[in-house]
């Protein structure tokens, strides 16, 4: 690891030297052997920023294809391995990677210098960061190198999940503690680097207390540990209004398009869209669909699923039709599928395995007729200006035709809602319905609906777009969703609560950390099952031994190859194909 911080930091002064004055190079330093002392307190926290959400985005957006808000076109890649509970060992090392080489390998020199300046809310921002990345890392793969992390020691030794989870908890403790202190003025303010919060304290602050709240209800099933006046308690100085979240705003810029230093990916699009937004093969599922169709089975229909489902257009003459979700219980995924559209963008009729394919129409490129019918699922992407070289957002085909509209989380300016007041609500109502207070419970549900579709309506009203999937979402649809599609306070039910949630936190890795909470429960997520193909695929139950569920992630080759000594030691089936349906700590009933 301490190699990764030499690598890292080496290339973060480059990335800085690239991008400033000629007169920031007015200093005593040789600019072709630059050093990591130049990089100020600002431009690092900007870097960590970027890095510790590109972590926790991907880990988000992998979690989707775990609790099955996303599924994948058939094949052997990753990402299709995770649909169908069958992990590949490329699911591991993303997060791993953006968080302690991206991120981490700049936190002791970060914090040195803003110690030494007094910057106490550059402080405040790197334990906070440090906090959620490490919380990451623990929820991801449980235990981890920790106390011994990012210093000196080539092979840290690995820390259990409750020295971790305290550990980020006393770092949220110390992050309030520094942004409750008044800077000199010699120190950067913080609106000189912070690319979340714009350099607003109160919105820190309330941030921090959301991940204490968050963090708190985690303990659910550690009955000793578990409080939930002190859930309640945090929640009160978390965010109480939607223009009290973390909200971070991304960018679609034509000249984003060199990628940052670990990847190729753009640096100030969202995080979703780089990990499945810009490419084809990320599909939604029947289970999401339903839960934004048609909750509770009352047959009003979600104003957010025109906004969170893609769509695309069809027929003569063009219309446009929003995707279907793949059934992950069915037998699709054995039988090939599904497969990615393609299309006849000629004036004339081609010919496709056998059959005749109309002039600018949809079509499967496969001999399998089973499979003929996929042109109704399309995938998630978005084109953009700076990745693509496109005009706009919209990915179409060559003759014009809308080949995938995008989703609200999916574009390469959505926004990320980091830590926001809708899922304060939530928490809020889990714990009030089962302190057995319903009537409160309803209202923070309702309100966390409300906050949700509010906080997407701030986006989409950016856009200035008339399309089903970009324009804002009318008052009159609100309210008859609120009005009459999610129940009272004499039905609510856990189950209603979770998964208004679930949709609230899509591309959440939260939406797993609650689905392993309450042990994949029908009776908490109706409808939802494992994938069929898992309970047919041998080699799927050999890593999630049947009867039991997906829990974590295994190790990464980085700990299996170099430090394999201190990971062996860390859990008894550390280096077993089983490790995936091992529950990390805070994940096992006491």
């Amino acid at each position: 690891m301490n190699k990764y911080k030499r690598i890292i930091s080496f290339l973060l002064v480059l990335t800085l030297f690239s991008s400033c004055s000629k007169n920031w190079l007015d200093i005593n330093v040789d600019p072709n052997t630059p050093s990591s002392t130049v990089a100020s307190v600002q431009s690092r926290l900007a870097w960590i920023q970027h890095y510790y959400m590109y972590a926790q985005g991907t880990a988000g957006t992998r979690a989707g294809f775990v609790t099955q808000q996303l599924t994948f076109v058939n094949g052997t890649a990753s990402n299709s391995m995770i649909a169908g509970w069958n992990p590949a060992a490329g699911m591991s090392t993303t997060p791993y990677q953006f968080f302690f080489v991206g991120a981490g390998a700049n936190f002791k020199d970060m914090e040195d210098k803003a110690t030494a300046d007094k910057a106490y809310h550059y402080l405040g921002a790197l334990h906070a960061i440090r906090a959620m990345g490490f919380m990451l890392m623990t929820d991801w793969y449980g235990e981890m190198p920790y106390t011994e992390a990012l210093g000196t020691i080539i092979t840290p030794k690995f820390d259990g999940g409750k020295v971790i989870f305290e550990g980020c908890l006393a770092d949220i403790d110390k992050a309030i503690e520094f942004f409750n202190m008044t800077q000199p003025g010699t120190a950067a303010p913080l609106s000189a680097g912070d690319s979340w919060n714009g350099g607003d304290v109160g919105k820190w602050l309330k941030m921090c207390y959301g991940l204490k709240a968050r963090w708190l209800n985690n303990l659910s099933k550690k009955s000793a540990l578990y409080k939930p006046d002190d859930v309640l308690a945090a929640l009160g100085k978390a965010a109480t209004s939607v223009g009290e979240s973390t909200v971070i705003a991304h960018m679609d810029d034509a000249t984003d398009n060199i990628g940052d230093i670990l990847f190729a990916d753009p640096v100030k699009t969202s995080i979703v869209f780089n990990n499945a937004g810009m490419n084809t093969n990320t599909l939604v599922t029947r289970w999401y669909e339903n839960l934004l169709t048609n909750f509770d089975n009352k047959g009003v229909e979600d104003p957010r699923a025109d906004k969170l489902l893609p769509w695309a257009e069809y027929g003569y003459p063009k219309k446009m039709i929003r995707s279907k979700g793949v059934d992950m219980q069915s037998t699709i995924r054995m039988n090939s599928g599904p497969i990615a559209s393609s299309y006849n963008d000629k004036d004339v009729a081609i010919q496709s395995n056998g059959r005749t394919v109309a002039p600018h129409s949809w079509y499967i490129n496969s001999a399998n007729t089973a499979r003929w019918g996929d042109t109704v699922y399309v995938s998630i992407k978005s084109s953009s200006k700076g990745y693509d070289s496109d005009v706009s957002d919209i990915y179409k085909w060559k003759d014009g035709t809308v080949a995938a509209s995008g989703t609200f989380y999916s574009r390469p300016d959505a926004p990320t809602h980091l830590v926001a007041y809708p899922e304060m609500c939530f928490i809020k109502a889990e714990v009030l319905f089962n302190k057995g207070d319903k009537a409160g419970a309803f209202d923070a549900y309702k309100a966390g609906i409300k906050a949700h579709i509010d906080l997407m309506n701030i986006k989409l009203n950016s856009y200035a777009d008339a399309s089903p999937s970009k324009s804002p979402m009318t008052q009159v649809k609100i309210d008859n969703f609120l009005n009459n599609g999610i129940g009272t306070a004499g039905n609510i039910t856990l189950a209603k609560i979770m998964t208004q949630k679930f949709i609230t936190l899509s591309f959440s890795q939260q939406n797993w950390n609650d689905m392993r909470r309450y042990d994949f429960s029908n009776s908490v997520y109706p409808g939802w099952a494992v994938p069929y193909e898992y309970t047919v695929t041998a080699a799927a139950q050999t890593k999630i031994p049947s009867g039991k569920q997906f829990r974590r992630v295994r190790q990464v080759s980085h700990e299996i190859n170099y430090n394999s000594d201190n990971l062996k030691a860390s859990h008894p089936n550390a280096l077993n194909d089983d490790i995936w349906s091992f529950p990390v700590w805070w994940d096992t009933k006491e």
